[in-house]
């Protein structure tokens, strides 16, 4: 599914932010990302959808090879991986059907395909009555629902969550994180950087703690094991 081998990832500034890190994620695993700020956990998150390039190491995902590859390869490959973000990053003129549907249409789905996934997957999300809704009309919690929405419709084979629910309260973090289990339940693996030491320690799952740019724990069902 995931696998990184000796990675090391330095800015041009010469900052070191990921330092020989090597690690396997297995599909269907549940995997959280750990450690201080700075750390380098958002560099790794980023190097599994290449939005970032390793300087040197081997990135395999989903049978691609990462650092090999071509530029305009990369929007294929991420059709096959769902990416999360804390700021949901939807499109504000469209509604939320539109938002979800868009994925599909840039895949060339058929309408009347994308009509039934966007239904099946708004349902799942709990969203189904706020279809026509622009993303202003909506909740923190609503609008963050409609971004897992659209990175799952595609019924990916990997999801990667970077701070997932870091604007969120914590009711609505705690719903947020019951629709990762489901999706975790029907075979979806999910990888999420968090701060949220609650989350971690109530909902366990493997934890992978980075710091200064290294794995310094890797434990299943572990804990949050910093300060919060």
């Amino acid at each position: 599914m995931i696998t990184m081998t000796n990675v090391y990832k330095t800015y041009p500034n010469g900052a070191k932010a990921v330092n020989g890190i090597s690690v396997t994620i297995k599909q269907g695993e549940f995997v959280y990302v750990v450690g201080p700020s700075g750390a380098g956990k958002s560099t790794f998150i980023k190097m599994m959808y290449r939005e970032q390039k390793p300087t040197s190491g081997s990135i395999r995902v989903n049978g691609m090879q990462l650092e090999t590859m071509q530029e305009r390869d990369i929007p294929y490959f991420r059709r096959r991986i769902g990416v999360i973000f804390q700021d949901f990053k939807l499109l504000p003129k469209l509604t939320v059907y539109e938002n979800v549907a868009f994925a599909l249409e840039v895949i060339g789905e058929e309408k009347s395909a994308i009509r039934q996934k966007v239904a099946e997957v708004l349902k799942l999300v709990r969203l189904s009555h706020k279809t026509d809704a622009l993303p202003n009309q909506l909740s923190g919690g609503e609008q963050q629902r409609v971004a897992i929405a659209r990175a799952i419709v595609n019924k990916p084979q990997v999801v990667i969550a970077d701070e997932p629910t870091g604007n969120l309260d914590i009711n609505t973090s705690w719903e947020i994180m019951e629709i990762f289990k489901e999706i975790n339940k029907q075979g979806t693996t999910i990888i999420m950087a968090t701060h949220n030491a609650d989350i971690v320690n109530t909902f366990r799952n493997r934890v992978l703690a980075i710091e200064g740019g290294k794995i310094v724990r890797d434990e299943i069902e572990g804990g949050y094991g910093y300060d919060s």
